[in-house]
């Protein structure tokens, strides 16, 4: 018998293989596997992360708490018998989001293109959750994680089917790449392993895995992957423009380009996404207007209320104004353009003593009277030590 045909619940509340597809196609994602819920096959490697300080400032990860959940789903939800990870395809070609190589735009990530992933996926999983409830006619006991919850998301997937785990760390499915959002459903219900057929027509791939290539390794500005399979949060583009809520380390900014939010670059090198990636049909994830390179001085003119009206909904709230206008004087900075002179100079008299640090750095990357004339003019007034200490170093 097909494992479509199989029959993956008792006899009297029946779940078979066609209507679970069915369910989860409904639904939109892409891949889906159900498994036995059982301890991280990576928790211990984990641990050996955390404990060598590689987190960073995502002190949350290393919580006593967060490490004990992630170790297991049973224990975020004691009576989870099956986990249901599920993955979500969002690529969009780079035309489609406005990508540029010009200097004077801000480069975003292609997950931060469209609306915030977690409002699409959460609801389509609880979705899935009640219509279990309802074929089973008896009440299930569900939790629903997109990217928000303590768990091993990669691991799942990856003990799930769903793809491996490439040298970049991201899961990497040999049909579809890695341009992937993961979701889990915890259940209290017991099902049987079972995997979504792939859809019809969908690309076909050989053996998985990375071999010999080591084109991610080689592409990171910041070299954060320092070993393969291995990524060192703290040089990470990505966790430098979204995660870490404080000053940019100085050495660091000058290899952040013009990316503002998030960082691609060893997903757009890799062979698999080169090769198997396909646009998404989904309106979820349809980029925005001037969603993937916006001006750099258009945002770093944005007050609160217009930096809220301009990302409501979307995942760049989470770096909020001030962490986004850090990353953009950055941005400015390694621009060097004269033509930035005059918005760096209004920004150091920002109310944010963070923007106005990145501001000062900036201004002294550009090479021009006016820049260390808006330096000297903002030392007088600066009180903030840590400016004071930047405007100082850019000075000289």
């Amino acid at each position: 018998m097909s494992t479509t045909q199989e029959n993956l619940a008792s006899p009297k509340a029946p779940i078979d293989g066609d209507w679970l597809a069915a369910q989860i196609r409904a639904q939109g994602f892409d891949l889906a596997h159900i498994a036995p819920a059982r301890p991280a096959a990576t928790v211990d490697a984990f641990q050996a992360w955390l404990e060598g300080g590689h987190h960073g400032a995502m002190a949350y990860l290393a919580r006593p708490d967060s490490v004990y959940k992630r170790a297991d789903p049973r224990h975020i939800l004691p009576t989870c018998r099956t986990v249901l990870a599920v993955a979500m395809n969002y690529y969009t070609h780079p035309r489609a989001g406005g990508l540029s190589d010009d200097p004077a735009r801000g480069v975003i990530s292609r997950y931060a293109w469209a609306d915030n992933y977690y409002h699409v996926l959460a609801p389509r999983l609880r979705a899935l959750a009640e219509a279990l409830e309802a074929r089973l006619e008896r009440p299930v006991v569900a939790r629903a994680y997109a990217g928000d919850g303590p768990i091993l998301e990669k691991a799942l997937a990856a003990d799930g089917g769903l793809g491996f785990v490439g040298k970049n760390t991201l899961l990497i499915h040999p049909g579809l790449g890695s341009w992937l959002f993961l979701g889990e459903l915890l259940l209290d219900v017991d099902l049987p392993p079972w995997s979504l057929p792939p859809n019809p027509g969908a690309a076909k791939a050989g053996s998985a895995g990375c071999g010999t290539c080591t084109r991610c390794l080689e592409a990171c500005p910041t070299g954060a992957l320092t070993s393969p399979y291995f990524l060192d949060a703290q040089r990470c583009i990505s966790y430098l423009t979204i995660e870490l809520k404080g000053s940019i380390p100085r050495p660091l900014r000058p290899l952040i380009g013009n990316r503002v939010f998030g960082c691609d670059l060893c997903q757009d090198v890799c062979p698999w996404n080169q090769r198997f990636a396909r646009p998404t049909s989904d309106p979820a994830f349809q980029p925005r207007e001037d969603a993937s390179a916006p001006l750099l001085l258009d945002l770093m003119a944005l007050d609160d209320q217009d930096f809220r009206l301009r990302y409501r909904g979307n995942p760049i709230l989470r770096a909020k104004r001030h962490g986004l206008l850090r990353n953009v004087a950055v941005s400015l900075g390694n621009w060097g353009d004269p033509a930035a002179i005059p918005a760096l100079a209004q920004a150091m008299s920002d109310p944010q003593p963070l923007i106005r640090e990145h501001a000062a750095w900036a201004l002294g990357r550009i090479h021009d009277d006016r820049a260390r004339q808006a330096l000297s003019a903002a030392r007088t007034a600066e009180t903030d030590p840590q400016v004071q200490a930047e405007i100082r170093l850019s000075l000289e």
